[in-house]
Parts: C-alpha cells; sequence; structure tokens
C-alpha cells in the first residue's frame, strides 16, 4: 500500500481518497438479508430476519478531508501522512468475510482497497490486507440475472476469520485517464465508484449450520426430515419449498435430504448416465462411453446453504460443452474444516450483496480436494450459472476456495478438478482434452454472437481480461486436461 500512495500522490494527476468506517459503538441492528436490503446506497439497512442463519452488515463509506501534500515533500512523508490519515478501529458485530460493493456493476475499481480485522477473541488486529478489486465472475448481458436492476459492482471478498473490529481504506487512482476504453468506465470525478460500502459477512453459526461436512467414508444423512442434512436447514428448523426443491433436483442420484452425494464406480456411474441422459445418447455414447467415476460431491444442504435466500426456480442451458476453471480470491487462510462457512459467506456475498440469484459458481472445491454444489438446480444438468461474463450458456464454472497467483494448489485440488470435470463432462459426451466452440454473449474479450474455440477445460482467463484463476492453477490445466481424460478412459 505505502508504494501505490507514494505513486499516486506524487503524480500530478493523482487522486488519492480514502474513506474509512465511523461506528457507534452501540451497535445498530443486523443488516438486511432480503434483496430489499439492495436498495439506493446510503440507504439504513433493515432489521435482519430473525429465522436466517448469519448476517451480512452493509456498512457506507465516507470520504476523508482532502490531504495537501507540501511543496518539497516526499513521496515517503507524503505516503505516511496518508495512511496514518483517518484510519481509527472500530467494533462490529461479528463476521469472517469482507468485501466492498458500490452501485454500478458495469463501473470499475480502479485503485486499492485494503482493510485489517480484529481476531474476535484475541483482540488482536491483522496487518493491512488487499482485496481483489477486479470481481470479474458475472451473469451475461441481458440476461435476467443481469438487469434485475439489483445487481452491483463489487470487490472479491476476503475470508478473515471470527472477527469483531474492522479499518477500511480504499484510494482511487485517476492515471487511468490513458488507457484505451474498456467495458467498464471509470469515474472521473474521485477516481472511485459511487455508494461504496463495505460489507462484513457473518455465514452462521458452525453448530447450527452443520460445518462437519461428513468425511470420506462415512454414510451420509439420506432420510427426508428432522435427522437429515444439518441442524437449522432451510428456513427456521422446518423444511422450507426452496430447500425441498434444491434437494428434490439432485433426486436422480440421491434420496431427499442427502448431505452428501457418494462416489461410484465407472461401471455404476455409466448406468447412471445412461438412465440420466437416455436417448440423448449418440450411438457412439452408448456403445464406448467416455465419463469418468462420479466423484463424492456435498450437496447444498451439506454445507448449509439457506435456500430462502437465493431466488426461486433454477435457471438452465442446453448442454455442458466446457468448463471454466476459478479461483475465489478469498485467501488461503481457512482450515479445510471451515470450508462450508466460506462457502456460505461467498454465498450470502453473491445474492444478499452483490443482487445474483444464487451463488455463482456451479461448483466449488477446498484445498483438501472435497467438491461441493453450488448453484442450485441439480449437480447433473445444465445449470447456468454467473461465473464467466459472456460464456455462462452451455459451460459450468469450478471455483477453487482460495488464491493462487503466487501459491501453488495442492495435489488434491488438481486431483478433485479432474475427478470432477471427468464426470460432469462426460455426461454430455466432452473430451477434456478437445476443443470446442462457445458463443459469446458479448460484455468479454469478444464481440457478442462471435463463435469462439476454446479448450473444454479453460480458465476464467481465457475468456475475459482476469488474473483468475491465478497463474499456479492456470499452468497446472494441461495437467488436469490429461488426468480427466484418463478418469473417462481415453488414451
Amino acid at each position: 500500500m505505502r508504494g501505490f500512495l507514494a505513486s499516486s500522490i506524487a503524480s500530478s494527476i493523482g487522486v488519492a481518497c480514502a474513506a474509512a468506517l465511523a461506528l457507534p459503538l452501540t451497535l445498530p441492528a443486523p443488516a438486511a438479508t432480503a434483496r430489499a436490503g439492495l436498495g439506493a446506497a446510503g440507504s439504513a439497512p433493515a432489521p435482519a430476519r430473525s429465522d436466517v442463519r448469519g448476517s451480512t452488515q452493509s456498512l457506507p463509506l465516507a470520504p476523508l478531508a482532502p490531504l495537501t501534500r507540501a511543496i518539497g515533500s516526499t513521496a515517503s512523508t507524503a505516503s505516511m501522512a496518508l495512511a496514518e490519515e483517518g484510519l481509527t478501529r472500530r467494533d462490529v458485530r461479528r463476521f469472517s468475510m469482507v468485501g466492498v460493493i458500490w452501485n454500478n456493476p458495469d463501473t470499475a475499481l480502479h485503485g486499492q482497497v485494503q482493510v485489517r480485522t480484529r481476531a474476535a477473541g484475541t483482540g488482536v488486529w491483522s496487518g493491512w490486507r488487499s482485496l481483489e478489486t477486479h470481481n470479474d465472475d458475472a451473469a451475461d448481458p441481458g440476461t435476467d440475472e443481469r438487469t434485475s436492476g439489483r445487481v452491483r459492482g463489487s470487490t472479491a471478498p476476503l475470508w478473515v476469520g471470527d472477527s469483531d473490529g474492522v479499518e477500511v481504506r480504499v484510494e482511487g487512482d485517476r492515471r487511468t485517464e490513458g488507457r484505451a476504453p474498456s467495458t467498464r468506465a471509470l469515474p472521473a470525478a474521485s477516481g472511485l465508484p459511487s455508494g461504496l460500502r463495505l460489507e462484513l459477512v457473518d455465514p452462521g453459526d458452525p453448530d447450527e449450520a452443520g460445518d462437519e461436512v461428513p468425511m470420506r467414508g462415512t454414510a451420509p444423512g439420506v432420510a427426508h426430515g428432522s435427522q437429515a442434512g444439518p441442524p437449522g436447514a432451510g428456513a427456521g428448523n422446518s423444511e422450507s419449498a426452496e430447500a425441498l426443491a434444491s434437494s428434490t433436483a439432485n433426486a436422480d442420484l440421491v434420496p431427499l435430504g442427502a448431505t452428501v452425494i457418494p462416489a461410484l464406480s465407472r461401471s455404476a456411474t455409466v448406468r447412471e448416465m445412461r438412465t440420466l441422459r437416455g436417448l440423448e445418447l449418440t450411438a457412439g455414447q452408448r456403445k464406448k462411453p467416455h465419463i469418468g467415476p462420479r466423484p463424492r460431491i456435498v450437496t447444498r444442504r451439506g454445507w448449509g446453504a439457506d435456500e430462502d435466500l437465493r431466488e426461486r426456480g433454477f435457471a438452465y442451458t442446453k448442454k455442458v460443452k466446457a468448463a471454466f476453471v476459478h479461483h475465489t480470491s478469498s485467501g488461503n487462510t481457512y482450515r479445510c474444516s471451515q470450508a462450508a462457512s466460506v462457502i456460505r459467506a461467498i454465498y450470502r456475498y453473491h445474492v444478499v450483496s452483490m443482487g445474483w440469484r444464487d451463488i455463482g459458481y456451479n461448483f466449488l472445491v477446498d484445498k483438501c480436494g472435497t467438491i461441493y454444489e453450488g448453484r442450485a438446480g441439480g449437480v447433473a444438468k445444465a445449470v447456468r450459472g454467473a461465473h464467466t461474463l459472456g460464456f455462462n450458456n452451455n459451460s459450468m464454472g469450478i471455483a477453487v476456495l482460495g488464491s493462487f497467483s503466487k501459491s501453488k494448489p495442492p495435489a488434491a485440488v488438481l486431483k478433485a478438478i479432474a475427478r470432477l470435470t471427468a464426470w460432469k463432462l462426460g455426461l454430455y459426451g466432452a473430451n477434456p482434452r478437445g476443443k470446442t466452440y462457445l458463443k459469446s454473449s458479448g460484455g468479454n474479450l469478444y464481440r457478442k454472437g462471435k463463435n469462439v474455440r476454446m479448450n473444454v477445460i479453460s480458465g476464467h482467463r481465457d475468456g475475459y481480461p482476469t488474473a483468475c484463476p491465478g497463474w499456479q492453477l492456470y499452468r497446472k490445466l494441461g495437467t488436469i486436461r490429461s488426468t480427466a481424460a484418463h478418469y473417462q478412459g481415453r488414451r
């Protein structure tokens, strides 16, 4: 941050704009979890429903007084002055994930966002941590999800663990005036998007939301009723209509209420594919199907999804021709036993804070290699996600929990992605080592309507100008393709 601040202040066209929270010690009512909470920027958050686990505190950011750099001052002294200006430590309700949102999803935040948090219990403050400002996972242009009027621009969320204090600073950079135009405009007045708000997400009590995901080798919960899934699943202690619908979407694979879809042998998977796909299979697929054995998948009930947060119903495409690999940019500090909490927090951030209909990814993978169901609608079905802007039709998005620009993905992650793609792509006859054509819906690297030839297993950066899924994961996609093809029985 200091180097960034120094260059911004020293520049003749630089604009430094820091933002901090000024919160009362008497804490406000919980922020709304319903879509109504995504109204005009600056509106007071409505009280939360008492029957919904977790909460979101949505707090407006306020500009500090402008800083004046004395003539002849050095960049380093100006940097220090700015770093200390208005950065007070404030108490808030407990949370575990942070992010920053703003009004217009088509506006980019050109600058830097940093937060520091206080660990609950110990009272120890973290150092300053940066949030990824280019959060490019999104629904396609023109879709109901994108044009709902509820969607916000956002940073990527950051997992910080159980915390009860926060500071934030945001600095805009107007040195983008000479850049080529992009799909997201930069407000010229301040260098920062309007309506900046800090989102503090509490994923819910682990004891109530079932963080203890069933380990491999244990029997999954399959009974429909009070013993199925984590205690308190759905709204309150009763089964909601949306929780039932989400579970029913996987009824071809497991009984209602299952917390885990168990792994199958390859022969059993082939039999299941013929049942699921039936007349859709080509003669070659019937005679010699190429499909990997179904991997173990933790269902939405298994990770404790509050089904009443998302929109009703499901959105589908025709088929699954490709898989896009992502990372969540949420950091690698979580324990694998916390993965369900991380997913619940991302889910709440995507829906409550960003205004999407559901979590954006079709699947998620933690750093221990456990696979989780993402967007609702059935793991074997062609569910339309909001993961790769312009290419969400006929594709699926797989997000690895963590950040892999510098950190290498564990071997368990690579194996899990290979197993998942070998199975899901195999259901639709796709070769993991092959190429396919996807039609762009626009808003990405390609004009709307262009047929783009891509790898069947691609990285997010192949369809959008982004660093996702991080270089260290992206460079392993070749290994994933070969391993997935091997699982499908291809030579």
